[in-house]
């Protein structure tokens, strides 16, 4: 995709997260159905980087786990944009998301339209399957969610 492509679609993404945020408070039964899909995407995600982290560390990575991999996370970082609705913080329940989210949507939005930026040059990385390039968009999505975490996540303790 040209540069022009992937900014529009950038500003798309982060026009569609932000209305997400700043919509009306969803009803507590649908509030509480965001926030367990959320949390169940994010283990997901996470649970998804742990098995990329132990490829992509192996001398002799599985391409196609990879590739499956790299496809699921950017499936879910596309999903993520509706796992933020307003109501859906700490003030309703537990959750891993600090109430910065809500109060910052502009920068929040900046940021998951980053991820899902980084999750689609992965993946686009990964289905050519040029591991020099892969593990280098790997990082940059890690640096994604780095940056989204440091600010925007609450100290998780199961």
């Amino acid at each position: 995709m040209t540069m022009r492509v992937h900014v529009i679609a950038a500003a798309a993404a982060i026009s569609f997260a932000a209305a997400g945020l700043a919509a009306t408070t969803l009803p507590r039964d649908k509030a509480l159905a965001v926030m367990h899909d959320r949390h169940e995407g994010m283990e997901t995600i996470g649970k998804t980087n742990k098995v990329l982290h132990r490829e992509l560390d192996s001398a002799t990575p599985n391409l196609g786990v990879v590739r499956q991999s790299a496809a699921q996370l950017q499936q879910l970082s596309r999903k993520a944009s509706g796992w933020f609705a307003a109501g859906t913080g700490p003030e309703l329940g537990k959750t891993g998301a600090k109430p910065e989210i809500w109060q910052d949507p502009k920068d929040f939005s900046a940021k998951l339209a980053a991820f899902q930026k980084a999750a689609q040059m992965f993946n686009d990385a990964a289905r050519r399957g040029d591991l020099a390039a892969i593990k280098a968009r790997y990082g940059d999505l890690g640096g994604t969610c780095k940056a989204c975490h440091d600010k925007y996540r609450m100290d998780m303790h199961h």
